[in-house]
């Protein structure tokens, strides 16, 4: 059957008059009389008897108006469906996260991009990088969120936010009572690390900040990611390093978060991780709020001042 009959027969069931359909529908009288001649041949029916004044739906004419109705309704709702999942506005997107990515920023994005588009199934997937990367390739997720990604030809980045890093301490810690702590003062301490996979990561760029404040870390425990590492820390296991988001999001019983003195310069990177060749428009979409959140989130840095000795306020014992 010819969508064009369904269009036809309702302009015609709903006026009740041939003529004044046809003009609704910007065509003259003759060809609408004979879409319509077609349509009950198709049928097997009578759907409309002339009268003086226009016509009449008979019985088997007003079952298929609902019947054609419903259709109408039905093809119009999959023409929608398909434009939006066209402009990445319906679909699924398989996202790969990581332990301290999932603190803070990355629910805050996924909420956001839940929010103006709430057609898309978001679905979580924990991975470390290298299991991002090779889930990437194999088109198993769209985008993964992690730190400290080496370029590579077919992977794409997308810089999601730059955070400063913090000390997190134990409570009986002599530098716990300092407002803010400088990193060479914890030359002498033990550090509890992580990840610890998936390298380069946010150990290297601990190692790395050390070796620039003239020392080398002293490595005592390598753990898989920040809740384990506060939880030693607080155990008296030694010091570490963790990002502002995981800083204002975790909290550990007997543990201290105090900022670096020496910050801007102690920060880590979060991107976003994709398939450098994906042109679909779903990705595009997610990659816009990206761009979005970082966009509000440096001009809100950029309206706040930076006064250090109000930053370094000390956060309550976590």
């Amino acid at each position: 059957m010819d969508l064009r009959h369904l269009k036809y027969f309702l302009a015609v069931a709903q006026e009740l008059n041939i003529g004044r359909a046809a003009a609704r529908l910007h065509i003259s009288q003759p060809p609408l009389t004979r879409q319509i001649k077609a349509l009950e041949d198709e049928l097997g029916v009578e759907l409309f008897v002339r009268t003086a004044k226009g016509v009449e739906l008979t019985q088997a004419g007003e079952m298929f108006k609902e019947e054609a109705h419903n259709i109408r309704m039905l093809v119009e709702a999959g023409i929608d469906r398909v434009q939006r999942a066209g402009e990445g506005k319906l679909g699924r997107i398989d996202v790969g996260i990581f332990g301290s990515g999932i603190y803070d920023i990355i629910p805050k994005l996924l909420q956001d991009f839940r929010r103006k588009l709430p057609g898309v199934n978001v679905v979580l997937h924990t991975m470390n990088k290298n299991e991002q990367i090779e889930a990437l390739r194999q088109r198993r997720i769209t985008v993964a969120f992690n730190r400290m990604t080496e370029p590579q030809p077919d992977i794409g980045r997308e810089l999601v936010a730059t955070e400063c890093l913090y000390a997190a301490l134990p409570e009986d810690h002599p530098l716990a009572a300092l407002k803010a702590v400088p990193l060479r003062a914890m030359a002498d301490d033990a550090f509890v690390v992580f990840p610890n996979v998936g390298r380069p990561n946010f150990v290297d760029r601990v190692v790395e900040l050390c070796r620039q404040q003239g020392f080398e870390a002293q490595i005592s425990q390598e753990v898989g990611d920040a809740v384990t590492g506060l939880a030693l820390v607080a155990r008296g296991f030694g010091v570490t390093l963790i990002p502002e988001s995981a800083a204002r999001s975790l909290t550990v019983h007997g543990t201290v978060v105090r900022p670096l003195s020496d910050r801007p310069q102690a920060v880590i990177d979060l991107s976003c991780l994709y398939r450098a060749t994906d042109q679909s428009p779903l990705l595009k979409a997610f990659l816009a709020v990206v761009r979005e959140n970082r966009e509000a989130q440096a001009q809100a840095q950029a309206h706040t001042p930076h006064d250090h000795a109000a930053e370094a306020a000390p956060p309550p014992i976590i």
